[in-house]
C-alpha cells in the first residue's frame, strides 16, 4: 500500500518590515518585538520559567488558520523561551484560535495599505486588558506610585524602574509614550511563508566541456 502523499513544505524566511505589518490586526507571523495578539496572550504564571522562575520572553508567532474549520479561522501559536543563563531553553507553545466573527478582530480582511499617521506602541488590549511594558504581555500589576504603567511581574518593573521609569514616574501624562529599550525583547523581523516548490534552485550555466578539455592542456 503506498504512502500518503506528503503535504507541501512550508519554509518561513526571517525579513524586515515596517512596523504597521507586524501589528495584531494584520495577522503576522513574526520573530521577536511584543506578541501580536488581540486575545488569549498568556499570563504571569503561565509565562514562568520552570527551572528559574523568571518571565520568559517571546520569541516567535505564527499564523496558522485550518481550513474548513470555522472555529479556527483565525489561528496563531505562539513560542516562548527563557533567556536568563544558564537556563536559555525552558520553551513553552501556545495556541489562540477564533472563529471569522469575534469581538477582536474585523470580519473583513485588513487593509494592505499603511496607516496614514504613526501609532505609538499599544499596551492595551480592546478588552481593557494592560499589557506589561516590558514585554508586551499581560500585566495584572501596576507601579503604585503613578498607577499609569502595568508589568507582568516584579522583575519587569524592577528592570524598567532602572532603565527610566523613575525618572518619568512624575511625568505620569506622558509615559505611554516613553518605552525604553530593555534588552529583553528579541529583534523583530517577519517571518515570510513560501513553499518549497515556489523556491527555484540558482541556475549555474554549464562550461562547454571543450572550453574544460582545452584548459587543461589535453
Amino acid at each position: 500500500m503506498a504512502a500518503p502523499r506528503a503535504g507541501p513544505v512550508e519554509l518561513g524566511f526571517a525579513e524586515l518590515a515596517p512596523a504597521w505589518r507586524l501589528r495584531s490586526e494584520q495577522f503576522p507571523s513574526k520573530v521577536g518585538g511584543r506578541p501580536a495578539g488581540a486575545s488569549g496572550l498568556p499570563g504571569p504564571e503561565a509565562l514562568a520559567c520552570a527551572l528559574c522562575g523568571r518571565p520568559l520572553a517571546f520569541l516567535l508567532q505564527v499564523y496558522a488558520p485550518l481550513p474548513g474549520r470555522a472555529d479556527a479561522f483565525h489561528r496563531g501559536i505562539f513560542l516562548f523561551c527563557c533567556r536568563e543563563p544558564p537556563c536559555c531553553a525552558g520553551l513553552r507553545v501556545f495556541r489562540n484560535q477564533l472563529p471569522r466573527k469575534n469581538d477582536f478582530y474585523s470580519y473583513e480582511p485588513p487593509s494592505e495599505n499603511p496607516p496614514a499617521e504613526t501609532e505609538s506602541v499599544c499596551l492595551q488590549l480592546k478588552s481593557g486588558a494592560h499589557l506589561c511594558r516590558v514585554c508586551g504581555c499581560l500585566g495584572p500589576k501596576t507601579c503604585s506610585r503613578c498607577h499609569k504603567v502595568y508589568y507582568c511581574s516584579k522583575e519587569h518593573q524592577t528592570l524598567d524602574w532602572r532603565l527610566g521609569h523613575k525618572q518619568a514616574c512624575a511625568q505620569a501624562d506622558h509615559l505611554d509614550h516613553i518605552i525604553p529599550d530593555h534588552n529583553f525583547l528579541f529583534p523583530e523581523f517577519e517571518i515570510v511563508i513560501e513553499t518549497e516548490d515556489e523556491i527555484l534552485p540558482e541556475v549555474v550555466e554549464k562550461e562547454d566541456d571543450s572550453e574544460i578539455i582545452g584548459s587543461m592542456g589535453m
